[in-house]
Order: structure tokens, then C-alpha cells, then sequence
């Protein structure tokens, strides 16, 4: 067991993130128990307490009375300082376990940018970074989430990953390692990753060579080890009422990013946004019943205190029970200022009376996400909205007394044109006019927050070359131009990180020497902008020898086999093509 110093703690921003002892945290012998897990997210405490996916993993592993689940992030660059000035190895928050001591590290793969975290984190624990060079006594370095549909720039650091949703899947990796350690005589990890390489679901990277062309483009993947699939499906949980809710989720002591409970009521999405990956990869849609919902929140409730829930999912206002839903929960807790939200927004009324509903105390802003700035890149992109949709969706949000709203938007879309960016202008500019016609009052305020584009795989969109820094750069100043109105404010980030996510999305195994050397160099915390150098990436581009612009800037063939295409999330090659 570790033990911190107060005078370390004290010396540190918001201690509290490296002490445990949370409301609802599970704590067990690890001598009572068969299996150990250490689940995390490689961003800072806030970030990764806020991840539905290990609220959920963490429960369903410890409700094994053989398995233990504990927790560990990603430490701040002023506790790294004191841990490595201390020689104190990265640790759980549950019982101070060094994470050498586990049998598993599992990380929650939700963004590009934090892949040097990973490495900041398995080097902080003295763990090797690189799959081959671990020992037996060693733990097996698991990865999940969303990023699984292209781990190839990060493979090599990895022991296998879980493709798909992980609440079966998990507890069947937990049985074969207690199976394997249990029966295991010299206790070698190849032996165990045989075994684990045998479940539906699981990539095994070091079972696979990559071949290249001679000049350099990716060519295939091919299996080196017998029992290897060609193809590795997702997991797919095909009723999501025969699979546990969140009970009892961990109360943090200070706030977290999402500082409230989450309801998750289906996963999927109907809508067929060509530029979204979780569209595409999270398919097909499955509800929860409403009876199973009003259950969980009741649970939730009554073990934690909160006073806020969000309904969550891609798109929560497609929940078939919506209504009801709502109207069961604001029944069942009225008077007890429960305050119940939704994260996202269908344009339209519909939309608009559901917020009404809930937020009949306090007019925060609605957030509406047009995406393009013309009804005809918005086709293009197949979004299925109109101006008209989201005209009418303001005018109702105005007239019920709503005066903030939040519009998202990208940038660098296929086929996209300087009318189209002048077009997010146009249309904020009609928005702002609505509410002065509706309300003859000026006191309106609309955020347009506009991103970068960045094709992934497993879209229509994948063979797509993306735009060049420069060309987001010119089009980022263009819209500013554009924008003259006081009652409209202009959101926009630093296109270096979208450059950088758009060549890791969409990369192969030749990244990794990149990423490890972009961490040598000193690389962490890609995802905050007050952390991120680009001139760190560029360096290690040079140092390694890769060049970028191969994976972001080149449209690809459709002929061409791309380095993810031995997972599948179960929709083929040609519908993707017939959609591009």
C-alpha cells in the first residue's frame, strides 16, 4: 500500500483527486479476491470520473464477489513532479495499490489526443510500454471505447482490446484469466493472450504483422498466429434490459466535468450523420424500457443525493418513451428539486416542449447543432435538418422564454465551399433577428462554435483527405469577418489538434514510434489546450522518420485496404462506399 504525504498533497492543485475514500467507492481484500482490475481513463481525476463506460464496467466487476475494480487517472504535471521526485509509482485510488500489482490495466480509449497519457502513466507505474518487452509478473494492458476501431498508431504498447460494448465481454476476460492463472504452470502471457485471442471480440495486436507497400502506404494485416481471426467483430449487448444499471456511482469531493447522474436510456442512433463515427460504430438502436429507467433513477437517487440526472444518449429526445419517461420522473420526485436534463437536442418542436418540460424553473441555453451553414452541405453530410427546422425550433425556445442558444458547426467538410462557411454566419445572423421579431427585445446571445472536421474510420467519410492547416486557418478568418453582430460570439480552437487527431485516426502501426517519441519529448496532456505543443508532434514526426500528411491530407482509394479493416463494427465496405 502507498502512502501519501500530507506535505505532498498539500503542495499539489486539488489534492483531493489522489485520495479515494469516495461516497460509493467499493473497497475489498485484494487476498478475497481472484481477479484485478485497475480501470481508467488517461485524463486528469474531473475527466475521467465523468466516463459513463467505466461507471459501468466498475459496477458490473465488482458485483463478482472474485473480482476486484479500483480506479486510477491520469496524475496532474504537479503530482507527476512530486511522485517522481518521491519515487511514489502510480496507484489506485481505492486501496493505494501500486498498479504493478494488478492483473489488468484498463483503458478507456475516448480520444486520440490522450494516447501519451498512456504511456506518461504505464511509465509513472514502471510498467514496459511496449507490449513485447513485458514480463510475466507484468499486468496485461487492456483498451476499450470508441478509439478501438483504429488502434493501430497505439497497438504496440497494448496486450489486446476489446472491440465493442464490455459488460459480457469483461466478466468473460476476468473467467478466462482466473481460469488461466488457476491452471497455468510457468504462468506465460502469450499462453494467456491465446486464450483471451479465443473470445468473441478480443484483438489480439501481437498475433498480426502489418505489411507496407515500398512507398510506405499500408497494405495489409495478416494473422501470424493459427487460431487469429481475419476478422474481429464488435460486441454488441442485444437487450439492454437484461444487463445491470448504474446503482451506486461514486460521489465525488470535488466537481467533476459531468457532476451529475446519468440515465442512459438506448444505444444507437437512427440518424445516419455521413461525417459520425458513433452513428456507425454504437448500432443498431436499443431502448431500455421506461419501467427499467424509472428504476435505475430511483436507485441512483436514493444511494447518492444528487439533484440532477441527464438522459443521456447519442441523440435523447429519439427515446420512444420520452414523454412518459418524463413525466413518471417528474412526478416521482416532485417537490424534492430534482432537476432532470437533457444533453442533446433534436431541431425541432418536439425538442423544444420535452426542454419546456423539464426546465420550467430556469432558462439555461439550448444547444442545436446544424453542423453546416448551407442546406446544401448539410445534405451533403446528410444531417436531415433545415434552416426552416431550426428557425421554427428558435422561435418556440424564444417565445417560451429562452434567450441563449448554442450552435455547433464544422468546418472542412467534404465538398464544402466559402458560401458554406459565410453560411454559418448568414444563418446565427437569422437567429439573432428571430429573437429581436419575437421578443422586440436585443438581449439575445448566440455562441457559434465551429470545429474542425476530422474523417475516421468506419464512416463515409473515411476515404476523405483532410483539410490542411492552412486552409482551416483561412476559413476560421473568413468566418470571423463575417461574423459583425456583438450578439453573436465565435468559438474556435486551435487547428494543430485536429491535424494531429485527423493522422492518428486514421493511422497505422508505424505511429506508435511517433507517440512514444512525442512522449519522450515530453508530450502529455494533448487534449488541453493550455498543454499542447504541436512543435513536440512535428519534432517526433521528423525524429521518426513519418511522414504525416500520408494518413490526413490523402484521399484514399476505395481499392485500398485501410489498417482497420480487421475489426468491424457490422456495416460493410459498400454501404460506406454507396454512402460517400
Amino acid at each position: 500500500m502507498i502512502k501519501i504525504s500530507p506535505a505532498i498533497l498539500q503542495a499539489v492543485s486539488k489534492p483531493a483527486r489522489y485520495t479515494g475514500g469516495e461516497v460509493n467507492a467499493v473497497h475489498k481484500e485484494h487476498s478475497s479476491v481472484s481477479c484485478k482490475f485497475a480501470l481508467s481513463m488517461p485524463d486528469v481525476y474531473e475527466v475521467g470520473m465523468s466516463n459513463l463506460g467505466l461507471k459501468i464496467l466498475y459496477e458490473v466487476l465488482n458485483r463478482r464477489s472474485d473480482v476486484a475494480a479500483e480506479r486510477v487517472y491520469t496524475p496532474w504535471p504537479d503530482m507527476e513532479a512530486k511522485m517522481r521526485e518521491n519515487n511514489i509509482p502510480l496507484y489506485s485510488l481505492e486501496s493505494f495499490t501500486p498498479l504493478m500489482d494488478f492483473d489488468f490495466i484498463g483503458f478507456s480509449l475516448q480520444y486520440e489526443l490522450s494516447y501519451t497519457n498512456i504511456l506518461n502513466m504505464l511509465d509513472l507505474a514502471g510498467i514496459h510500454l511496449f507490449s513485447k518487452d513485458r514480463e510475466n509478473q507484468e499486468p496485461f494492458i487492456i483498451g476499450g471505447g470508441p478509439c478501438v476501431f483504429n488502434v493501430e498508431p497505439i497497438a504496440d504498447f497494448f496486450d489486446f482490446f476489446i472491440i465493442g460494448e464490455g459488460e459480457e465481454i469483461i466478466s468473460e476476460v476476468a473467467d478466462a484469466f482466473i481460469k488461466w492463472d488457476s491452471t497455468s504452470k510457468n504462468h506465460d502471457r502469450k499462453d494467456f493472450l491465446r486464450c483471451v485471442s479465443e473470445i468473441d471480440g478480443i484483438y489480439v495486436p501481437s498475433f498480426y504483422q502489418p505489411e507496407y507497400y515500398d512507398n510506405g502506404i499500408f497494405k495489409d494485416l495478416t494473422p501470424i498466429c493459427a487460431d487469429a481471426p481475419k476478422i474481429i467483430n464488435k460486441r454488441v449487448i442485444k437487450n439492454m434490459d437484461n444487463i445491470p444499471t448504474i446503482e451506486k456511482p461514486i460521489v465525488p469531493y470535488i466537481n467533476i466535468i459531468h457532476d451529475r447522474l446519468m440515465l442512459e436510456l438506448f444505444r444507437g442512433c437512427s440518424r445516419g450523420c455521413r461525417f459520425c463515427q458513433a452513428g456507425i460504430i454504437y448500432r443498431p438502436v436499443r431502448e431500455r424500457s421506461e419501467e427499467t429507467l424509472r428504476r435505475a433513477a430511483k436507485k441512483m437517487i436514493e444511494n447518492t443525493g444528487y439533484d440532477e440526472m441527464s438522459l443521456t444518449s447519442l441523440s435523447s429526445a429519439d427515446y420512444s418513451c420520452l414523454p412518459l419517461l418524463i413525466d413518471d420522473l417528474t412526478g416521482d420526485y416532485a417537490g424534492e428539486r430534482m432537476k432532470f436534463s437533457l444533453p442533446s437536442l433534436r431541431i425541432d418542436s418536439f425538442s423544444i416542449d420535452i426542454a419546456h418540460k423539464l426546465q420550467t424553473m430556469r432558462k439555461s441555453g439550448l444547444t442545436f447543432a446544424p453542423e453546416a451553414g448551407t442546406q446544401r452541405l448539410r445534405d451533403v453530410i446528410n444531417k436531415g435538418v433545415t434552416e426552416e427546422d431550426l428557425l421554427q425550433s428558435c422561435s418556440a425556445a424564444f417565445k417560451h422564454g429562452w434567450k441563449t442558444v448554442k450552435l455547433y458547426f464544422m468546418m472542412g467538410l467534404p465538398t464544402e465551399t466559402d458560401d458554406d462557411i459565410i453560411g454559418i454566419a448568414e444563418l446565427a445572423e437569422k437567429v439573432v433577428a428571430l429573437y429581436k421579431e419575437i421578443r422586440s427585445r436585443r438581449d439575445v446571445k448566440v455562441t457559434v462554435s465551429v470545429s474542425c472536421f476530422v474523417p475516421k474510420p468506419f464512416t463515409p467519410f473515411q476515404w476523405f483527405g483532410q483539410n490542411e492547416k492552412s486552409e482551416f486557418e483561412r476559413k476560421q478568418q473568413l468566418l470571423k469577418a463575417h461574423i459583425k453582430n456583438r450578439a453573436i460570439q465565435f468559438n474556435y480552437h486551435d487547428a494543430s489538434t485536429s491535424i494531429l487527431e485527423g493522422v492518428i485516426s486514421r493511422g497505422d502501426r508505424r505511429l506508435s514510434k511517433v507517440i512514444y517519441q512525442a512522449f519522450k519529448n515530453g508530450a502529455k496532456f494533448d487534449g488541453w489546450s493550455e498543454m499542447f505543443n504541436f512543435s513536440i508532434w512535428q519534432e517526433a514526426f521528423r525524429e521518426a522518420q513519418v511522414e504525416p500528411d500520408q494518413y490526413n491530407l490523402r484521399t484514399r482509394d476505395f481499392s485500398e485496404k485501410l489498417p482497420w479493416e480487421h475489426t468491424t463494427p457490422g456495416v460493410s465496405k459498400q454501404f460506406l462506399i454507396n454512402e460517400y
